[in-house]
């Protein structure tokens, strides 16, 4: 398990997701929104082209989170700002400090970039450290 004394650095959470994991992730979640799936749809409404779906996103900001802490089962919760809407093929960056840390948990403030721009900030975990 990682270091969660209060202002340490989790391990950086990095993942390029390809060119077909919103065609996927559709799949596993059921959201078929055309933003999501569509390439010409998208560029119709004015977006760069298919984007990633949030839960997706929110996804690797919990994977930051169990991956430091251990197992899944540590993370009690988590609280997410979506701010902006993540792209295929564009590099996620996943950084968590820890806010404080007592009683046995730790409460960790985390963001997610892709392109220099926080695509979910403001995120907060709560992770049992025993």
């Amino acid at each position: 398990m990682t270091d969660f004394t209060v202002g340490s650095e989790l391990p950086v959470v990095r993942v390029t997701p390809d060119k077909f994991v919103t065609l996927r992730y559709a799949g596993a979640s059921g959201d078929y929104n055309p933003i999501h799936v569509d390439e010409g749809f998208a560029r119709q409404v004015g977006l760069p082209g298919r984007i990633l779906h949030g839960l997706w996103t929110m996804a690797q900001v919990a994977r930051a989170q169990t991956e430091a802490a251990g197992r899944p089962q540590r993370l009690r919760s988590l609280r997410v700002q979506f701010r902006g809407m993540g792209l295929p093929e564009h590099e996620l960056v996943v950084r968590s400090t820890v806010r404080e840390s007592s009683g046995g948990v730790a409460w960790v403030d985390t963001v997610a970039e892709q392109d220099g721009q926080q695509i979910i900030r403001n995120a907060t975990a709560e992770i049992a450290l025993t």
